[in-house]
């Protein structure tokens, strides 16, 4: 037999309006009465209907969640299902759920937040990358639609919220370690060119060297897919140079694993021959062979500061706009070592 909210408000000797309220979670309603309302719900197996409720205030209660790239190949990554993860506590807390845009390219991926949006599935966006010139971030912000980006937004930042990390000042960090272990020759390995990420780390590594005086060398910048076939792919490109460098900051965790990889079928360990620093400290970097020293950049924070200012954004339209810098550190394990020159 169905519960209903009559049932419910017997239950707990409320009027069914109190329910009501005591599910929308009203201010109006004292916290000892909905305790006691939830308790009543809890006990007779009540669970609201959330499709009547949208119909009744006009909400979807879902947040839709847009990738850079399609879903299998995102999910490659560690970084997503993290980032995921604290998306979903903040929603969960909320009872919002979530969408996930599919799509195989740039133009199809595009086409799903179009419909996302015409069709009012969602109540918000938010984008868990950021690259130059991006079409739906463009499309959100013409369609006054609430939306919150993972990263900086390439234009226009002032008036997007965003969650970050200082990426410029992470990479510069990283690089000076390093610098400070004795390196000189530094590559550094990136993702996609056109992602914020990327230009951020970039910048931060050339800002190291050029506090140290190096030379900054454009045969030791190599861009590939945050992958780990990215990494093998950098590895050999480098290694082919007449002077290969000695230590590598790579941009993410798994392209670090494939980076790893190469040099093991190459005969060349780590960090006898070449020191990595990288990105993301996900558990991969902690098992890895050698343990990768690793940035971490609080993925998970990231994701439930996302969702929580989106939904701040969606239940007050008047909400300002923020921009939410999330603290980095880096992990030191056992993927460097002070540089030694060769024997002549």
């Amino acid at each position: 037999m169905t519960v209903t909210i009559k049932d419910v408000a017997k239950r707990a000797n409320v009027a069914p309006s109190t329910v009501s309220r005591v599910i929308a979670d009203s201010p109006r309603i004292s916290e000892k009465t909905k305790k006691k309302v939830r308790e009543a719900m809890k006990e007779l197996g009540y669970h609201p209907n959330f499709i009547a409720r949208s119909l009744a205030n006009k909400s979807t209660q879902v947040i839709g969640l847009v990738m850079p790239s399609s879903a299998d190949k995102a999910f490659q990554n560690p970084f997503f299902p993290e980032v995921i993860r604290g998306i979903s506590k903040a929603v969960h807390d909320r009872q919002y759920a979530l969408q996930l845009s599919t799509g195989e390219t740039e133009a199809e991926i595009y086409d799903g937040v179009v419909h996302m949006v015409q069709g009012k599935r969602v109540d918000g966006v938010i984008l868990l990358y950021s690259r130059a010139n991006d079409k739906i971030m463009a499309y959100l912000q013409k369609e006054d639609v609430p939306f919150v980006v993972i990263g900086k937004p390439h234009k226009k930042a002032e008036e997007i919220t965003h969650v970050d990390n200082d990426n410029v000042r992470a990479a510069r960090e990283a690089t000076e370690y390093l610098i400070e272990l004795g390196h000189e020759r530094i590559a550094f390995v990136g993702g996609n060119v056109n992602l914020i990420v990327t230009m951020d780390r970039l910048r931060g590594y050339e800002k190291a060297l050029k506090s140290a005086g190096l030379v900054y060398r454009k045969d030791y910048i190599v861009h590939e897919e945050f992958l780990k076939e990215g990494g093998q792919e950098a590895m050999k490109e480098l290694l082919s140079l007449a002077e290969p460098p000695t230590a590598l900051v790579v941009a993410d965790d798994l392209m670090a694993l494939g980076v790893l990889n190469t040099l093991a079928e190459m005969g060349l360990s780590v960090p006898g021959d070449v020191s990595i620093v990288s990105f993301n400290n996900v558990l991969l970097s902690e098992i890895s062979r050698p343990p990768l020293t690793s940035v971490d950049i609080n993925i998970f924070q990231l994701g439930f500061e996302a969702a929580r200012n989106l939904i701040q954004q969606i239940e007050n339209p008047n909400e300002p706009i923020k921009r939410i810098i999330i603290p980095h550190t880096i992990v030191k394990r056992f993927s460097c070592d002070y540089y030694k020159a060769p024997p002549r």
